[in-house]
């Protein structure tokens, strides 16, 4: 199918074709009781696509903020009959498969989920908000929440976090080499007045960061802002509560495909993905011994990344990591 940015909201859904390839085997399995779970929705784009492409796919699409799930109900309103919606934490899918009434979580329920996909990290609809303050590159109110109605924000950690966890948080967050310097740096500025705004902190990263280092990493504020949001979010906490979920609601057959934009991500989904699909056997046995063997098998040859083409067309492609698993035993 063509693709047309300005039908789609602006937002080119990342290697959106090769994520229906990936669950297509499952939907065909799973026939007219086929449910995908889309754990990130955000502006809708993969959902349309999975829509569109199966025609008798139901999607739940998850996502904990309100605009986003508004804007993107309103964009797929000709596939009401088969969309449904969630606002929670995408950890949180569980709750709402075990407990809602509709006839789509009683079908995945009943039959398992057919597929889930989840799109890490911040949303495209999100960095394009500028008053979000997701973007380092704009002056805008230090929030970075996910949900805008709830919970701490940038602000309030830039405010309120001792030197040592600031520093935690940029160094492991955000794989910052000046995060103590940083750290001090906040700490001595927020004395004179809290921090509210995005371009005071990049103004400030500016002064603290070695020039040397400006000119050769990238924009100083990357990896501060990444830790900020990864942090107010608790975003890795998400990826690690969320995959045994899934592990469990998936039906034989079932597909469960994550897209990572940064190593820690995928280093969660990695470690995870490895213990899933690994025998239980003690080593050196010829076979598996009963009740070892594993109950999932690996989709894809390691990470996958996207195609130079793909990149081109989408830059925000270019640092994706795609790992997928198959349900092929009952858990």
């Amino acid at each position: 199918m063509d693709f047309d940015i300005t039908a789609n909201h602006g937002h080119v859904p990342v290697l959106r074709d090769r994520m229906t390839d990936l669950l297509a085997p499952a939907v065909e399995k799973f026939a007219g009781n086929a449910v995908i779970i889309d754990g990130t929705l955000g502006a809708g784009g993969h959902t349309e696509h999975f829509l569109r492409t199966f025609p008798q796919v139901r999607v739940i699409g998850v996502d904990r903020d309100p605009n986003a799930l508004r804007d993107a109900t309103e964009r797929l309103a000709p596939f009401a009959d088969r969309f449904s919606t969630v606002q929670a934490r995408f950890d949180d899918i569980g709750e709402a498969l075990a407990e809602r009434d509709q006839e789509v979580f009683s079908v995945a329920r009943t039959h398992g989920v057919a597929g889930a996909l989840f799109d890490l990290g911040v949303s495209s609809m999100q960095l394009d908000q500028e008053e979000r303050g997701f973007a380092y590159r704009t002056d805008a109110p230090l929030d970075m929440r996910m949900d805008p109605t709830a919970g701490m924000t940038a602000a309030d950690v830039l405010n309120t976090y001792s030197h040592g966890d600031l520093a935690r948080i940029l160094k492991t967050y955000g794989d910052e080499r000046f995060a103590g310097k940083i750290a001090s740096a906040v700490l001595k500025e927020r004395e004179k007045e809290p921090f509210s705004r995005s371009g005071r902190l990049v103004e400030l990263l500016y002064d603290t960061i070695p020039a040397a280092t400006r000119r050769t990493g990238g924009h100083p504020a990357k990896r501060t802002f990444q830790a900020l949001r990864i942090e107010v979010n608790g975003e890795l906490d998400a990826v690690k509560n969320v995959i045994p979920v899934v592990a469990d609601a998936l039906g034989i057959g079932g597909r469960a495909v994550f897209m990572s934009y940064q190593s820690l991500e995928d280093k969660i989904v990695k470690t995870a993905f490895g213990e899933l699909t690994a025998s239980k056997t003690p080593p050196g046995l010829p076979m598996d011994l009963p009740g070892t063997a594993p109950k999932f098998r690996a989709i894809t040859s390691g990470a996958e990344k996207a195609s130079q083409a793909e990149i081109e067309e989408n830059p925000r492609a270019a640092p994706v990591r795609v790992r997928g698993i198959e349900k092929i035993a009952d858990t």
